[in-house]
């Protein structure tokens, strides 16, 4: 049985409940079963925002991720709240242009991925978390690279069609990091 219970999390703003639509349309491209749970401050951009996806070979029996497997954080808050809740053995994905300090624990992986400085000389600031996003799905093998691709094509709105490209690019990005 496979699962992964993944948390992504940092500030209103930098597409985080987009990067974790990303990976649900993915997964139930594949097949899988999922959850995609959301949750925001008041505040919306600039306030803390985060989800919770579950992705299983098997039913889900609740949406909420109490220990993650997978933890994406693009701030430093986000870091220090979910850091204590990931699973030994769990990976956790860092934006280093962000976030200067170092995971303190040993029984972790954790990858630096200065996701925004790259996305910034691509020429794409917003898209940072799609850099991270790519580097995930490569690290963990938690979707396939064509279920990603599947899942932002489904995410990506119809208004918003000439965004897909640049996406896709960003996503490689973070995977060529690794």
């Amino acid at each position: 049985m496979r699962e992964n219970q993944i948390v992504i999390a940092g500030f209103g703003g930098q597409g985080l409940l987009f990067s974790g639509k990303v990976l649900a349309y993915a997964g139930m491209v594949e097949g899988r079963y999922l959850s995609w749970l959301p949750s925001y401050g008041p505040e919306m951009r600039g306030g803390t925002a985060n989800c919770n996806v579950i992705l299983s070979d098997r039913e889900i029996g609740s949406p909420i991720v109490n220990h993650p497997d997978i933890l994406m954080v693009m701030n430093g808050p986000s870091l220090d709240k979910f850091e204590k809740d990931v699973v030994p053995g769990g990976k956790i994905f860092i934006d280093s242009s962000l976030i200067t300090r170092k995971v303190e624990r040993t029984d972790v992986e954790a990858y630096y991925i200065p996701a925004s400085s790259m996305a910034r000389e691509m020429g794409a600031p917003s898209l940072a978390n799609m850099v991270l996003l790519g580097a995930l799905v490569k690290a963990t093998d938690c979707v396939t690279e064509e279920g990603l691709d599947a899942g932002l094509q489904k995410v990506i709105p119809a208004r918003k069609a000439d965004m897909l490209d640049i996406n896709r690019k960003m996503l490689k990005a973070g995977m060529d990091v690794l």
